[in-house]
């Protein structure tokens, strides 16, 4: 059985995003993107909301990769290797490789393809990753802290969902960013 993680770069007052919408404060280093292309190896499925979706998919197109270094081309690969489901009600198709789209969030389906799943699965953005924590289907977070505070925009995590974590691991970069990994007590 696969579990649901729930992984994001945040500011460290706990946005993804500040008041404008922006989140180049989380562009990786090499040693940051190294962490998360080695986390992504693990991951079968990732599940996406319409917004996240179109900000990754960036990642099955070739062209702007020719110049950038081997540790980001490194991490197209991982990405088109996974399965995705995008939950959207707008998008008329979702044409990356290995891609489903699904209209509505059914927290039963979620639950059949973290039992049937011999891999890990993830959640991706704020809308889908808080229907994922309000349904407890997540089991797993993972928050790269990046050295920066943005003073407001889009919370990492749910408002208004209490959840109990218990600390698995804590590592600092060089660059001052630093992973927190909890497990959701009484989760999934």
């Amino acid at each position: 059985m696969g579990k649901l993680v729930y992984a994001a770069n945040t500011s460290l007052d706990g946005y993804l995003e500040d008041a404008s919408g922006a989140f180049d404060f989380s562009v990786p280093t090499a040693e940051v993107h190294q962490f998360w292309n080695d986390h992504e190896r693990g991951i079968g499925t990732s599940l996406y909301g319409r917004r996240m979706y179109e900000t990754m998919r960036v990642w099955e197109d070739d062209d702007w990769l020719v110049d950038q270094p081997e540790v980001v081309r490194e991490y197209a690969g991982i990405w088109r290797d996974a399965d995705k489901v995008v939950y959207s009600t707008t998008l008329d198709a979702a044409p990356t490789s290995r891609t489903r789209l699904e209209r509505t969030f059914d927290p039963d389906a979620v639950r059949r393809l973290k039992e049937g799943s011999e891999r890990d699965l993830s959640v991706g953005g704020a809308i889908l990753g808080a229907e994922a924590f309000r349904h407890g289907l997540v089991d797993e977070v993972v928050l790269m802290l990046c050295p920066v505070a943005v003073g407001g925009g889009k919370p990492a995590l749910p408002l208004g969902v209490r959840l109990g974590l218990e600390l698995r691991e804590q590592r600092g970069f060089g660059d001052g960013t630093v992973l927190v990994r909890y497990a959701v007590r009484g989760g999934a």
